[in-house]
């Protein structure tokens, strides 16, 4: 006690560094409960080894690490160290008692077994061998506690590292979370949808299953009355030859007549009688003709039913074949998916490969194509004939003739085969030839049909093209050829909502070659260009429009419609189709107005069938001069052509595309009785 004064007590320096060190101690609630395992922290031990470590080393007492001891004591010797880093006074020497806690701590140490420490100033031990150091002398605890001090910090690092990475997985977790709830809900979305399609597919069934079972039996009632037409006919037969029988009597009895006054009188009542027969007969010709016409305006309105039924907007699609000289494009290009019912199925679906150069995986081997799939009411592939195209159409050309406006449009970009589509192939094939002579030929055919039943049809065409919004008359002659400006969109007439174009000729047609001059005629007129895609590239839309008008005078009845056959211009974009030479200009020009009034028409027949307030008719000349047959009870079909090469792909699915947009589910439309007034 008396060197005190003189010299610091190598305790109080102890205590002093554990004071500047507050609080590496934690808090005694986080102790293990008695009778529990006892694990500890590196910032624990750290924490409990310190203080003793100092202690002993100032006390200069020579320790015996105790390696029998229970884990208690331990506890019992933290405790009791961390109460005299805490208590005010001075703690007591306890040094073998302390070294026995720190002895029994670095033995429970998972890391494994520790390094013998030297002594304070002197370094560490050599490497014998290349094997590790040996075991730290139990004095050395300064070494001890730079071990320990390194393990922590090793702890520390690996503990921060793990926090890091059950973070991102946390965070992952949430993510994929929240991706299986979005997915779940999509999937549920898309379930109804289905379960609702299916819904209208089996009552569409059902209605066309009723509609058949109708038809059989319009069928089998035709047939019933054919048959009692055919004995009416044959007893007809019978009664004219006993009618001339009785004429030959009667002659017989005017020369009796002379001699008999009572044969005379017989004579005049079978003549009476044979009048009424006749009168009866006539009778029976009106019934039968009254039965003809109801099952006449019957098939009218089952037909209309089913074009409904099919759509009134319907989007064909055709691809062209490879012509001589064309690149033959590349296996798995465009292929034609068969339906559900197998290869028996018309084609409906058409799938596009397209690889893309500009792409490609990280070893630098090209990307894989892709696939674009699209499906339309019809697909016609490049083997498909004019006949089967017309075919598929006949039926929409009747409605024409019952009183439907119909609109026929062929939308593709240049060289794609519209024209072909439309006017056919050059010469006078007949395996060639296009849309536009089929359909007045199945029209003029139809309508001599019907001539027997007491209807009389007239025809007047007329042929515009529509180039740069300007209207001009294809049919024009002489003086007037090539002159747009004088032609108008305007009304029939006062309150009509009938169009007419003015100046442009109207010619009445009959026969099919009148109509062959007509398109000859047309063909030359219309405007056309040079462009890097086509050698000769249609720059305008042509539109041939047909009036039809029926009339039935026994019956006062009469119907009108019209027939539209639109070849649309090309669809290419502006850099393809930009033409070379002084007249480029006026070729971005023409690219300009034809895409402005295509995509006009698009938002028509998107309105259309959205069923819009509002049409946008008056956006361009072509849809206000087709208005009449777009809306309403018209029935419509677009025919999208494309091109089978492969270097214009972009060109081919820009125009499915559009032909995607436009396409209406089949579905019952307006009902509207036959056209007739």
């Amino acid at each position: 006690m008396s060197r005190e004064p003189k010299q610091r007590s190598p305790l109080l320096e102890v205590r002093g560094n554990i004071e500047l060190k507050r609080p590496l101690v934690k808090a005694p609630s986080r102790l293990p409960l008695p009778g529990t395992r006892f694990k500890r922290g590196p910032d624990q031990m750290e924490d409990a080894l310190e203080p003793e470590k100092k202690r002993t080393r100032g006390l200069d007492t020579v320790t015996k690490i105790a390696t029998s001891q229970s884990r208690a004591p331990a506890l019992t010797a933290r405790t009791q160290t961390q109460n005299q880093i805490t208590a005010p006074k001075v703690p007591k020497k306890t040094g073998p008692r302390c070294s026995t806690a720190i002895a029994t701590v670095l033995k429970n140490q998972k890391s494994g077994p520790a390094v013998p420490a030297q002594k304070p100033g002197a370094a560490a031990p050599p490497m014998v061998g290349g094997r590790k150091p040996t075991k730290r002398p139990a004095w050395d605890l300064k070494g001890q506690l730079c071990d320990l001090n390194a393990e922590l910090k090793c702890c520390r690092e690996r503990t921060q590292t793990l926090a890091q990475e059950n973070q991102q997985l946390q965070d992952q977790l949430r993510e994929a979370q929240q991706q299986a709830k979005a997915r779940g809900a999509e999937c549920r979305t898309l379930e109804g949808e289905l379960a609702r399609v299916q819904a209208q597919a089996e009552q569409g069934q059902q209605e066309l299953g009723s509609l058949r079972a109708r038809v059989l039996e319009l069928e089998e009632q035709q047939c019933t009355q054919e048959g009692l037409l055919r004995e009416l006919q044959k007893e007809q037969l019978e009664l004219q030859e006993e009618r001339k029988g009785l004429a030959a009597r009667l002659e017989e009895q005017e020369r009796r007549l002379q001699a008999s006054e009572a044969a005379l009188s017989g004579s005049q009542a079978e003549v009476a009688s044979l009048r009424q027969e006749a009168t009866s007969q006539a009778a029976l010709l009106v019934e039968q003709g009254e039965r003809l016409h109801g099952l006449e305006m019957e098939r009218r309105r089952l037909h209309n039913q089913l074009q409904e039924l099919k759509g009134n907007i319907r989007v064909f699609c055709r691809v062209r074949p490879v012509l001589p000289g064309e690149p033959t494009p590349p296996p798995g290009y465009l292929l034609f998916p068969s339906g559900p019912g197998g290869p028996a199925d018309l084609p409906t679906r058409l799938s596009v490969s397209r690889c893309d150069e500009r792409r490609g995986t990280l070893s630098g081997a090209p990307a894989p194509a892709t696939r674009h799939d699209f499906s339309f009411d019809r697909v016609f592939p490049p083997g498909s004939g004019q006949d089967e195209v017309f075919e598929e159409i006949a039926m929409l050309v009747q409605s024409a003739l019952d009183g439907y406006p119909v609109c026929i449009f062929a939308y593709g970009q240049t060289g794609s085969g519209k024209t072909f589509t439309m006017e056919g192939g050059p010469g006078r094939d007949p395996q060639v030839e296009g849309l536009i002579p089929r359909a007045l030929r199945h029209l003029f055919s139809v309508a001599q049909e019907l001539g027997g039943q007491g209807w009389t049809y007239s025809f007047v065409a007329s042929y515009v093209e529509i180039y740069n919004e300007t209207v001009r008359d294809l049919l024009a002659t002489g003086p007037r050829k090539g002159q747009g400006g004088e032609c108008e969109i305007r009304r029939a007439g006062p309150g009509s909502e009938e169009l007419t174009v003015t100046n442009a000729r109207y010619v009445p047609v009959s026969c099919e070659k009148e109509v062959e001059a007509l398109l000859h005629l047309a063909h030359q007129n219309r405007a056309v260009a040079r462009t890097s895609q086509n050698e000769r590239s249609s720059r305008s839309h042509s539109v041939f429009q047909l009036q039809i008008s029926g009339e039935h005078t026994g019956r006062g009845l009469q119907c009108g419609a019209s027939l539209n056959l639109v070849d649309l211009a090309g669809s290419e974009r502006l850099d393809p189709s930009l033409a070379l030479g002084p007249g480029e200009r006026e070729r971005l020009r023409e690219t300009q107005a034809i895409n402005s009034s295509l995509s006009t028409l698009g938002l028509v027949i998107m309105a259309l069938s959205n069923k819009e307030s509002h049409i946008p008719y008056r956006n361009s000349k072509l849809t206000y001069l087709l208005q009449n047959s777009l809306g309403g009870s018209a029935k419509m079909l677009m025919f999208v052509n494309i091109s089978p090469l492969e270097e214009n792909v972009s060109e081919s699915l820009n125009s499915l595309r559009f032909a995607s947009k436009v396409q209406l589910p089949p579905g019952p439309g307006p009902v509207r009785t036959p056209g007739c007034l």
